[in-house]
């Protein structure tokens, strides 16, 4: 299974369209060889970079998605497919992009292809997410992208 963006390469600067320093869109995503006995797909956009003093667990949680179709094949820009939505770190359901307080920081979007549709409402958070998708992860793919307050991209 395979996630990428034309907005951005594995590893590469996001640009500022979709960090709190623009318009706070979500990039276009690009979704490919799913397992073909996938029941759902699972999207996480996270931060490992956030200082402990924000956030003690060190994890910023940006995007969450779950029980998207395994046929969605592209995730366009500033969009979702029909799913239910995961509760960020910012409280709420909807994409909270790349917002640094103090250096370059990664952001990783995870892919998981399930055998099942998770049975948890919408608004749950990722650690609900995490815990009912355990024993039903058939494969996983990512995405990094890095970005830096104040560069401009």
């Amino acid at each position: 299974m395979k996630l990428s963006s034309p907005a951005f390469k594995n590893h590469g600067i996001i640009p500022s369209l979709y960090t709190c320093e623009g318009k706070n869109i979500s990039p276009s995503l690009e979704i490919s060889n799913v397992p073909p006995n996938a029941k759902s797909l699972v999207l996480i956009m996270d931060d490992p970079d956030v200082p402990l003093n924000l956030r003690p667990d060190g994890m910023w949680d940006h995007w969450i998605l779950f029980n998207i179709l395994p046929s969605v094949h592209k995730i366009k820009e500033n969009s979702t497919p029909l799913c239910s939505f995961g509760k960020t770190t910012f409280g709420h359901t909807c994409y909270g992009g790349p917002c640094p307080p103090d250096r370059e920081h990664r952001y990783f979007f995870k892919l998981y292809a399930l055998d099942t549709l998770l049975n948890i409402p919408s608004g749950s958070t990722k650690k609900e997410i995490e815990k009912a998708m355990q024993g039903h992860i058939l494969e996983e793919a990512q995405l990094i992208g890095l970005y830096e307050k104040g560069k401009n991209y």
